[in-house]
Formats: C-alpha cells, structure tokens, sequence
C-alpha cells in the first residue's frame, strides 16, 4: 500500500543484506535478539517499517519500506553505524574481536522490491532453511568425474 508525504504518495521498498566484518558467524544467542531489538529501534526513530527480516550467523536480510527523503546510502550508513555502536555497548568483549568499533564489514546489497514483495519476504523467512539444504553434499560430488573415460 503506497504511504504519504505532505504532497507525496510514494512506495519504497528495498531488500538489503548485510555482513558483519570479515563475514564472521557471529549472530547467534543473546547477540542474535540485541541486534534484532536494535535494527527494530533504529528503524522506528527513522520511520522506516520493517516488513520482514531474518538473521544468519554471518549475515542480515531486511526488507525495509523507506521514506523518499531518506537516501539508502544515508539510511545504511546510520544503521550501521549506530548499531555497531549500540552493540559494542551492549557487548565490550567483541572490541578484542573486531576493533575500533567496526562491528559491520563495508558495503552492503540493495535491491528494490516491486510488485514482487511477497516472493522476497517468502525467500527472507526461508533463507535459512534454503542455506543449510544448499549446503549439504550432492551425490555428483561424490562420483567419479574419470568414470566412463576409455583408457
């Protein structure tokens, strides 16, 4: 549903992914359900709605609806910069991992979403479930590659 600025109407969504600094499975337990109360309060003070979200070991999806005035890049560099903040508040002993306070890796994947919403929201709520079946072993990795070659 398309929302409202003062002479606006306008229907902004992106999916964004991501990583903590050098992709480290990290995201888990108590961390995990900080950093999720944190992007959730961030989001809010912005004005940005979270549709749907999940979290990774080493990685975040969120599917955001942002405000027109509010650039991605902007809203990025404010989300990841006050959460990894909070974080390091929240948790002191991760300094000795990450250092300087730079909890987040550069970057991150944007893509915006159009009539398509359901599909991302529905690959973001299965992701993990999509991860661990590509993860485990084909029986073609376990075949011969030579099998069949005349000598």
């Amino acid at each position: 549903m398309a929302q409202s600025l003062a002479h606006t109407k306008w229907m902004c969504k992106y999916h964004i992914v991501f990583t903590p600094k050098y992709r480290r499975k990290i995201v888990y337990c108590k961390l995990r359900e900080d950093i999720k109360e944190i992007i959730k309060d961030l989001c809010k003070w912005k004005g940005v709605e979270i549709i749907e979200g999940h979290m990774m070991p080493d990685h975040i999806h969120i599917l955001v609806s942002i405000p027109p005035k509010i650039s991605i890049s902007s809203f990025m560099g404010y989300l990841k910069g006050k959460s990894a903040m909070m974080i390091f508040d929240r948790h002191s002993n991760l300094k000795y991992k990450f250092g300087n306070r730079h909890f987040w890796a550069d970057g991150y994947y944007v893509s915006t979403v159009g009539l398509n919403k359901a599909t991302i929201a529905k690959y973001i709520r299965e992701q993990e479930k999509h991860d661990q079946i590509m993860d485990k072993i084909t029986t073609k990795e376990l075949e011969n590659p030579f099998k069949g070659l005349v000598k």
